[in-house]
C-alpha cells in the first residue's frame, strides 16, 4: 500500500484554512498516486479548542466541513482527524474521532477510547470514551485506527501505564492489517525520540507496519512538533516527517528502506526550534506583524531577542533598552551590540527621571546597597512594562516577555513589570538551558555577544545586585527546578539525588508560596517545552496553607 501523510498545521476554528490544508494533502496522495492520506488528531477544528467544544452551536456544526473534504477523496482513502456529536441523550456531547473516507463516501469513524487528562490534556472535559472499536476493510487491508492517547499505552514499551485497557493491543488482537494512529502530541524535551522507539518497537512485536500522523504548529503556548514517522512490519522507520515544518510525504510501506533523515539528537537544538515556531506562529495566527521587547543587557532579554529575530525577521523586532540609575554602562553598550549583531532596530527609553519623580511623589527611599527597598526597586521594572505596553498599544506590536523558568518558579520577577507581556517565550526555560541555548546561537558565529554570556546575572534595580543574592546559584537551583517540575519527584527523591535537604525544602517551599502562585497566574501565555510546565499544565490554588517540612514526607 503506498501512503501520503499530511503532516499540517492548523489553528483552531479555522474551518476553512484548515479544511484547505487537509485538501492540499489529498491532492498531494492522488499525485503520488496514493492509495491512503493519514492526517492528524481533530485536524478539522483543531486540538487546543478547549471550551469552544462545549457550546452547542459550535458541537452542531463540527462535521459541516467533511462534505467539502469527502468530494475530493475520488481514488483513494482518507483519514481524518475530527470532532463528532455523539447523538447520544447523556455524557459529553462529542466524541474525538477519525473520519475514514474512501472514494468519495464517508465509511464510518473511530473514536478515541483513552482520554487523558494529565498536564496540558483535559478530554475528559469535552468528550464522551469509545463504545466500540472496528477494523477498516480498505483496498484487501484491514485498517486499525487508534486516536492518539489510544496508541500510547504498550504494555510491553513502558514501564507505568495510566491505564489498563491497550486499544491499539486490541485492534491488532482482532486481526488489523496496517495500524494507524492519528496525534496531536505536543512538543517535550526528548519526546520525539521516545515516540520513534515506542512506533519501531509496537511494529515489531506486532510484525505490522505503523503510520504515526502528528500535527504541527503552536497554538497558544502548546506547540506541536510533527516528526510523524511510518514504520514497516519489521520496525524499520521508513518515513520521518522533519519537525516543526508542514511536510506532505509519500511512501509504499513494503519498500524495505529506511528514511536517511533522522531527527535532532540534541534537546537544545530542539527547544530552539520549538520557541522560533512558537513565537513565529503565535504572533501570525493573532494577527501581529512585529514584536517589542525590553533590552536589559543580559542573557534572557538577549536570548529572546536572538529567537524573535529568527521568528519575524530583524526588521519585524523593536528591542528598547529603559535604563535606570543602576544600569551599567556596559550592559547599554552590550544591547546596541546585540542589535547591530541581528539587524533589528534598538531604541533608548530612560526611566531614570520617572523614577526620581516618582520615588518624591510617593515618598520612597532610593536603593541602596544591602538595604530592602522592594516597592523601589520594582517601580523601575513597572515603569518599564508600562513604556513598552505603550509602546505596544500605540503600534500594535507584540509585546515579548523575557523572564525565565528559574525566575518564576520562585517569584524572582515584578507583578505588572518584566512579567507584561503577550507571550511568555522563555517561560518553561530554565536559566541554564538559557545559558545552553545562546551558546547554541553562536555555534557557527558570535551572535550573543559573549559579554551578555559571561556577566553575573543581575536585575540591576538597585547598586551592587546581583541574582545570587537572592536565588541559589542557577547550577544549584535548576537540577532541583527540573526534579521537581517534569519528573515530579518528591523532596526526599530530589535530596536522594545529591541535593542538599535544607536548601531542597527552600527552594520547593518558595516555589509553592502562595505570593509566587500569585503572580504566576497572571502571567502572559508560556511556550511550553517541557512536561507540567508552569501555566496551563500545572495547577495550583493561591489560596492555601501547604508547606512541605525536612525530615520526612511531612506537610505542616
Amino acid at each position: 500500500m503506498r501512503v501520503t501523510i499530511g503532516q499540517i498545521n492548523t489553528t483552531n476554528g479555522d474551518y476553512e484554512g484548515n479544511t484547505a490544508r487537509i485538501i492540499r494533502a489529498i491532492e498531494q496522495g492522488k499525485q503520488d498516486h496514493s492509495d491512503l492520506v493519514v492526517l492528524p488528531e481533530t485536524c478539522i477544528q483543531g486540538y487546543t479548542s478547549l471550551d469552544w467544544f462545549l457550546d452547542r452551536d459550535i458541537a452542531s456544526c463540527v462535521l459541516q466541513p467533511l462534505d467539502q473534504i469527502i468530494q475530493v477523496t475520488e481514488g483513494l482513502t482518507a483519514i481524518v482527524g475530527t470532532v463528532r456529536p455523539t447523538g447520544l441523550p447523556t455524557g459529553r456531547r462529542l466524541f474525538n474521532s477519525a473520519a475514514i473516507i474512501s472514494h468519495k463516501r464517508l465509511v464510518g469513524f473511530a473514536d478515541k477510547t483513552l482520554l487523558p487528562e494529565y498536564d496540558v490534556f483535559d478530554d475528559p472535559r469535552y468528550f464522551e470514551p469509545a463504545l466500540k472499536r472496528h477494523l477498516f476493510p480498505i483496498n484487501q487491508s484491514k485498517l486499525g485506527i487508534a486516536v492518539c492517547e489510544d496508541f500510547w499505552n504498550d504494555k510491553t514499551f513502558w514501564k507505568e501505564r495510566l491505564y489498563l485497557r491497550d486499544p491499539a493491543d486490541e485492534l491488532i488482537e482482532m486481526g488489523a492489517d496496517i495500524l494507524i494512529s492519528i496525534n496531536a502530541s505536543p512538543f517535550n524535551k526528548g519526546k520525539m525520540g521516545e515516540r520513534c522507539a515506542m512506533v519501531s518497537h509496537r511494529a515489531q512485536s506486532a510484525e505490522l507496519p505503523i503510520i504515526f500522523v502528528n500535527l504541527v504548529g503552536g497554538n497558544d503556548g502548546i506547540i506541536f512538533d510533527g516528526a510523524s514517522i511510518v514504520a514497516d512490519c519489521e520496525g524499520r522507520i521508513i518515513l520521518q516527517a522533519p519537525p516543526f515544518e508542514e511536510f506532505f510525504g509519500t511512501v509504499d510501506l513494503d519498500c524495505g528502506v529506511e528514511d536517511e533523515r533522522c531527527l535532532p539528537g540534541d534537546d537544545i537544538e530542539t527547544i530552539h526550534s520549538a520557541l522560533v515556531l512558537g513565537i513565529r506562529d503565535y504572533a501570525c495566527k493573532n494577527r501581529f506583524q512585529t514584536a517589542v521587547l525590553g533590552l536589559s543587557g543580559g542573557i534572557d532579554s538577549a536570548l529572546v531577542a536572538a529567537l524573535a529575530c529568527e521568528a519575524l525577521g530583524p526588521a519585524n523586532v523593536l528591542a528598547v533598552m529603559m535604563p535606570s540609575p543602576y544600569s551599567s554602562r556596559s550592559s547599554i553598550e552590550d544591547s546596541v551590540e546585540l542589535g547591530r549583531r541581528l539587524g533589528m532596530r534598538v531604541i533608548e527609553r530612560p526611566i531614570t527621571e520617572a523614577f526620581q519623580v516618582l520615588l518624591k511623589e510617593m515618598s520612597l527611599p532610593a536603593p541602596a546597597v544591602g538595604s530592602s527597598s522592594h516597592a523601589s526597586e520594582n517601580l523601575q521594572s513597572r515603569l518599564r512594562g508600562n513604556i513598552l505596553m505603550t509602546i505596544s498599544n500605540d503600534e500594535s506590536r507584540l509585546l515579548l516577555s523575557t523572564g525565565n523558568k528559574s525566575e518564576l518558579a520562585l517569584g524572582y520577577c515584578t507583578l505588572y513589570g518584566d512579567t507584561n507581556g503577550g507571550l511568555a517565550v522563555i517561560g518553561d526555560v530554565l536559566k541554564t538551558e538559557a545559558y545552553a541555548l545562546a551558546h547554541h546561537f553562536n555555534v557557527a558565529e558570535e551572535i550573543i555577544p559573549r559579554a551578555i554570556i559571561e556577566k553575573r546575572p543581575s536585575a540591576e534595580l538597585a547598586p551592587e545586585q546581583f541574582d545570587d543574592q537572592s536565588l541559589p546559584p542557577y547550577d544549584i537551583l535548576d537540577p532541583v527546578l527540573r526534579m521537581y517540575f517534569e519528573l515530579k519527584a518528591t523532596p526526599e527523591e530530589i535530596v536522594a539525588a545529591g541535593n542538599d535537604r535544607e536548601l531542597v525544602y527552600d527552594i520547593l517551599n518558595r516555589v509553592e508560596s502562595s505570593a509566587n502562585e500569585f503572580k504566576r497566574r497572571q502571567l502572559p501565555p508560556t511556550l511550553i517545552i517541557s512536561r507540567n510546565a508552569i501555566g496551563i499544565g500545572r495547577r495550583r490554588p493561591v489560596t492555601h496553607k501547604y508547606r512541605r517540612k525536612p525530615g520526612g514526607e511531612k506537610l505542616g
